[in-house]
């Protein structure tokens, strides 16, 4: 649905600013029906990067295709057809304070001119979709900021756009309402089969809806791959770093203290056995023991990752280098990922 190729964009200099390169070579892609995330610190290029999507900026270099359409190459009258299929929501709302609910989500269709008739149709099946039908004839400073913010996807939907773009959408609320509001996207990428582009820099957000992520720092793109592959198994330090303290992959300090390379008088070989979907319910520990391996379990937690039951099991087991092989390739037969991570006494 959205292909950026080799996407560059410079800000030219401006009194004693220098020239700043905010985008660096940027080649994405993003599937059809999909919840896409784009993660990264403050001023890694992610807003730049969702105003490239829908034309508010042009690329110094590149190509931004959306749905087949060269968005880059557009000029403003084509471009502001299509934008009409791209929906966005923000994180501060940007309601019109002097308009009721139902007006404020009918302001992107009276603005292309639909009749009435069809306007009230559609608001008032928004209203329902959003949970809001009890709103209509309210005014934003009467809404709390949970209501506002599905006011905001309600109106970024109303044009029956092929794609939604969520620029911090959850930045502004507190984690029941984000949940909420995640559980409403969610419902709605898989009611209307949108396509989702999520901005944030919460790794929370990220891994409760997406499906696929890609990691930004200083306008360049340092990773991509699955949600929980990235997270369970990052490869650029500086991804590692940034999501460290959100996928507990980490072991434990009275682990890592003591976890030795090479083999230790009558110790035990350390294990890490990663669990996804419905292998997360494979019956491992009794499996081991079927064949006679005793294994201690460390260290583990399950978590969701975009809906799928994802998890990590840290076990120990005799060093001999036999029942750690024989453990793995028990392990292997449930299809699921296993790292031998050193030794412990």
């Amino acid at each position: 649905m959205i292909e950026l190729s080799h996407i560059t964009k410079t800000f030219p200099a401006r009194g004693n600013s220098a020239a700043f390169k905010a985008l660096d070579d940027i080649s994405l892609s993003i599937a059809q029906g999909s919840i896409y995330g784009i993660i990264g610190r403050s001023g890694a290029g992610k807003s730049t990067l969702i105003r490239l999507i829908n034309g508010l900026d042009k690329p110094s270099a590149g190509n931004v295709v959306v749905n087949g359409i060269e968005i880059s190459s557009l000029k403003e009258a084509d471009l502001r057809k299509q934008r009409q299929r791209i929906g966005m929501i923000f994180q501060h709302f940007n309601l019109l304070s002097n308009r009721t609910i139902f007006n404020n989500i009918a302001l992107p269709l009276e603005l292309i001119g639909t009749d009435k008739a069809t306007i009230k149709t559609r608001v008032n099946e928004l209203l329902e979709l959003v949970g809001l039908s009890d709103k209509a004839t309210r005014y934003p400073a009467e809404l709390s900021g949970g209501q506002k913010q599905r006011v905001g996807i309600a109106r970024a939907l109303a044009t029956n756009p092929h794609v939604l773009l969520c620029d911090e959408a959850t930045s502004a609320l507190d984690p029941e309402t984000t949940r909420s509001i995640l559980e409403l996207i969610r419902d709605i990428n898989a009611k209307l089969k949108l396509t989702v582009a999520l901005i944030t820099h919460e790794m929370a957000v990220v891994k409760e809806i997406c499906h696929r992520v890609a990691v930004l720092e200083h306008g360049k793109l340092i990773e991509e791959n699955d949600v929980f592959d990235l997270f369970t198994n990052p490869k650029h330090p500086t991804t590692r770093s940034f999501l460290s303290s959100f996928t507990q992959r980490e072991l434990p300090d009275y682990i890592e203290n003591q976890l030795s390379a090479t083999p230790l008088p009558k110790g035990s070989a350390v294990l890490r056995i990663l669990f996804k979907g419905e292998n997360a319910k494979a019956p491992v520990i009794a499996r081991l023991a079927a064949v006679g391996i005793e294994a201690n379990i460390l260290h583990g937690h399950v978590e969701n990752f975009g809906g799928t039951p994802s998890g990590t099991l840290v076990v120990a087991v005799a060093s001999d280098g036999l029942a750690a092989s024989a453990a793995q390739a028990v392990v292997k037969q449930f299809d699921l990922k296993v790292e031998h991570l050193g030794y412990v006494a």
